[in-house]
């Protein structure tokens, strides 16, 4: 009966949800999100890995970023707690533009900058169009380093998967909605974008 009840409002019903990845979108805009994350891995499995991994349609996106840097580490014997991810912004949207894998890290899109924009021109990130809600990021290449040093001309974008910006701790430890720390290129200093609510999300509603 609930079930029935939330398809008529066009809810996403409660019992889908509970088992489901995280997500704020009504029950269409799911459904299609949850076809297009099966025709992703159907793809991957049929064609092999991507250039560029679709970071949204992971049900542990985590588990993924985690892996990263768990594949650096054995390769060359370094202790994963002295590793982070260095986000570098490609200057190029499409994945057919994309030459191929990196040979560390991965290549990833479908990421949107909500409260400001991305300046294509200028490569960092600048203030938001008028009504303009997010931006969609170019392709982002994660890229695990050893003892990164924080640079003071970057805005540490805090990168959810949902725009509800909070979520509970799991059983891993880690966050149900928040996933890391994206270094961005500003030419203006942190506090401007905290006061704007500057952050990554990896799906709108």
């Amino acid at each position: 009966e609930e079930v029935a009840s939330a398809l008529q409002a066009r809810r996403v019903p409660s019992a889908w949800a509970r088992v489901a990845y995280p997500s704020r979108k009504a029950l269409g805009a799911w459904t299609a999100d949850l076809q297009r994350r099966l025709n992703f891995f159907s793809s991957w499995i049929k064609d092999g890995a991507p250039k560029a991994m679709w970071l949204p349609g992971f049900f542990s996106a985590q588990g993924f970023l985690t892996g990263l840097l768990q594949n650096f580490a054995r390769k060359d014997s370094i202790a994963i707690d002295r590793l982070s991810l260095h986000v570098h912004v490609l200057t190029v949207h499409a994945i057919s533009e994309v030459p191929g894998r990196p040979e560390d890290g991965a290549y990833v899109h479908g990421m949107f900058l909500e409260g400001a924009r991305w300046d294509r021109r200028s490569r960092h990130i600048g203030e938001a169009r008028p009504k303009e809600l997010h931006c969609t990021m170019p392709i982002l290449w994660l890229c695990p380093s050893l003892d990164l040093q924080p640079d003071k001309d970057v805005y540490e974008a805090p990168v959810y998967r949902t725009t509800e910006r909070h979520g509970q701790l799991t059983t891993t430890g880690h966050s149900s909605n928040f996933l890391f720390m994206a270094p961005l290129p500003s030419d203006m200093p942190p506090e401007h974008w905290i006061k704007r609510g500057v952050a990554l999300v990896c799906e709108t509603d």
